[in-house]
Parts: structure tokens; C-alpha cells; sequence
């Protein structure tokens, strides 16, 4: 992961284990992609069901581009846990 944009939860460099095809629940960490930026994947936090994706927002508001600028995105899988540095597995996931 690279950026601000997930802090706290996560930090630039953290390295993550997402499960592709998993089941989206507004809360959850995802990894997503937008139209406007096909070459780009991002970490943001799921929040709510739109017509086209997911809207998704980082947990830092005054460090993330997220779907307030890029509108919903693409999610492409469930974030489980953090395996580095300091591991974590994130809410409601097994």
C-alpha cells in the first residue's frame, strides 16, 4: 500500500491480503479501481452501495482521493488482513 490515504487503519508500505470475489459489506477495507484511472488500484473503506460500484472513502479525509472526486469505484476484493508490519485482521472476516 502506498499513501496516506488509509491512515491510521493502514500505513504506506503496510502489505495487505485481500480475498478476490468475497462478498462486500459497507465497512470493509476493499481494493478498487475507477474508470477514470484503470492503471490505478487503491485500498479505500467501502460505505455504501451505488449504481455503479461502490462509493468508498479513505480513512483520512485530508489525505485521500476517493469517490467524493472519483465517484464509485470497482471493488475488486474484501481486504482480510495486514501481514506486515504489524499483522491485523480486519472486522468480521475469518
Amino acid at each position: 500500500m502506498r499513501g496516506p490515504s488509509m491512515s491510521p487503519t493502514l500505513r504506506d508500505g503496510d502489505v495487505v491480503l485481500v480475498e478476490f470475489g468475497a462478498r462486500v459489506r459497507a465497512g470493509d477495507v476493499v481494493l478498487v479501481r475507477w474508470a477514470a484511472r484503470p492503471e490505478q488500484l487503491s485500498v479505500k473503506r467501502a460505505a455504501r452501495p451505488a449504481d455503479d460500484g461502490w462509493w468508498v472513502l479513505g480513512d483520512n479525509d485530508h489525505g485521500s482521493t476517493d469517490s467524493r472526486t472519483l465517484g464509485p469505484a470497482a471493488v475488486l476484493a474484501v481486504v482480510l488482513c495486514r501481514l506486515w508490519p504489524r499483522p491485523r485482521r480486519f472486522r468480521g472476516r475469518s
